[in-house]
């Protein structure tokens, strides 16, 4: 097993946060073991990580160790008839459907890029953008293996222990590694998704047409123009997809294959995407994203709007892919985004008290992003009947405290509507406005279960830390 005796910088994804940690790398069941072994012989505090794709805190902590698990990435089991597989940790979603996709078969939740790890995505419990449909990744989670600090080994699904099932999926890796996961994917007939883009003036007719295609479509997601004020306030682009069904591809042996799902490698057949981020750095300012996002508005709502097409399902489902190390364009100070979930009664007023903060601070979100929701099972559940607004944010070094300052002022008012919050995107949310979201006994059965689990809090993060355990 490789692991570093020196300390290593390790940072969330978003590259605003990070700490110094001992990085274990294994790649094997024995490579694990041996880790808790050494983790436990030192009394070191231990950080989870996958991919590394939280934006924040969630897969490090300062001067602890760090497991990055993204060597356990063996494909155990694939069942082509059922649609079943078992997979460890470091799997992949992009590994997942490439191996997948030829025989019909696709994940049935995925967020926005293709990088996160299976166990990452089950210890977050991520949505996609048919989470009024299909929910969480957790709900197609049939069972997994979970190993504790101490070295118990553990099998749950919702049959065999569903309260612990139910609370490991999502508690941010505090109880313990997941090793094994189990999960049902989705029967696809096509590589191909059809496509409706739909312009919309402002923030209650963006809302309600999302809210009137949450049932007729698989897909539902919506950008807004964080930028517009007055009456253009939440103005945006929705699009929907759906699947197709069978008979509708003349050629879907064609467009299942894993090579007719790669992103393009260059734009415009000319300029690498690899070096495509340089040429949006001098647009990531504040004139260049208003331009670029009025520019966007007036397109979709033009041009595009109303129109149908159909489009592959990695370029539908994984538009954060399109520009590799898009993210670099926000240093040197990083970015951070902020997700609330607002119950559907209050989402209006809330989203447009947040929009409207963010401009009066100066600070409007370069890249903001609209969801519908339904609840979920999950002890630490974010879901909420209701809609999701994801708000990404540059780091300007100067303004860094004012930045985490207006982060609280845009979540309190998620709190008193009921709402809830996003650990996985998270950097900035203070703890007490987190704990204020969980009202029916959560955060004291999971401390039960901490205690349980993991008697010597072993497991620990700088989000942990932070959200559970900080003021």
């Amino acid at each position: 097993m490789e692991w570093a005796q020196r300390l290593q910088w390790v940072e969330g994804w978003g590259m605003a946060v990070g700490g110094a940690g001992y990085v274990f790398r294994p790649a094997d069941a024995a490579g694990l073991a041996e880790a808790l072994s050494e983790v436990r012989a030192a009394g070191m505090p231990l950080a989870l990580r996958g991919a590394g794709c939280s934006y924040g805190d969630a897969a490090l902590r300062a001067e602890s160790a760090v497991l990055d698990c993204s060597g356990l990435d063996r494909v155990l089991r694939w069942d082509p008839e059922g649609g079943i597989v078992d997979v460890e940790p470091g799997v992949s979603l992009g590994a997942l459907w490439r191996m997948t996709i030829a025989d019909g078969w696709w994940p049935p939740v995925v967020t926005g890029t293709m990088a996160p790890t299976i166990g990452g995505a089950l210890a977050m419990n991520v949505h996609g953008k048919n989470n009024w449909v299909r929910g969480t990744l957790g709900e197609h989670c049939l069972e997994l293996d979970l190993v504790t600090p101490r070295g118990d080994a553990l099998t749950l699904s919702p049959e065999r222990e569903p309260e612990l099932f139910r609370a490991v999926i999502g508690s941010f890796g505090q109880l313990g590694i997941i090793t094994r996961a189990r999960l049902q994917l989705k029967k696809v007939y096509s590589g191909l998704v059809e496509v409706r883009a739909v312009a919309a003036p402002d923030l209650a007719t963006l809302l309600r047409l999302t809210d009137e295609a949450k049932d007729r479509w698989e897909y539902v997601v919506g950008w807004l123009d964080a930028f517009a004020r007055g009456a253009a306030l939440g103005r945006g682009l929705l699009h929907f997809a759906r699947h197709l069904e069978p008979g509708e591809d003349p050629r879907p042996g064609a467009s299942l294959s894993a090579a007719a799902q790669d992103l393009p490698s260059t734009l415009l057949g000319v300029v690498p995407k690899s070096q495509m981020w340089r040429l949006l750095a001098p647009f990531t300012n504040r004139p260049g994203m208003r331009a670029i996002n009025l520019a966007k508005y007036l397109s979709g709502s033009t041009l595009g709007n109303r129109k149908t097409y159909r489009q592959s399902l990695a370029a539908f489902s994984f538009l954060l892919d399109y520009v590799p190390d898009w993210k670099k364009v926000y240093l040197p100070g990083g970015l951070i985004q902020h997700q609330s979930f607002v119950p559907i009664a209050r989402a209006e007023e809330v989203f447009r008290n947040q929009l409207e903060v963010c401009l009066e601070c100066g600070m409007p979100s370069f890249l903001a992003v609209l969801k519908r929701h339904r609840p979920d099972p999950f002890l630490m559940s974010h879901g909420v009947d209701g809609f999701s607004l994801a708000l990404d944010f540059p780091v300007p070094p100067r303004r860094r405290a004012e930045l985490w300052a207006m982060v609280r002022e845009l979540a309190g008012p998620v709190v008193d509507a009921g709402g809830r919050f996003y650990p996985a995107k998270d950097a900035a949310l203070p703890a007490a406005l987190y704990r204020d979201t969980f009202r029916d006994g959560q955060l004291a059965r999971l401390a039960e279960l901490k205690a349980r689990l993991d008697p010597d809090r072993t497991l620990r993060s700088g989000l942990a830390d932070r959200l559970l355990d900080g003021s």
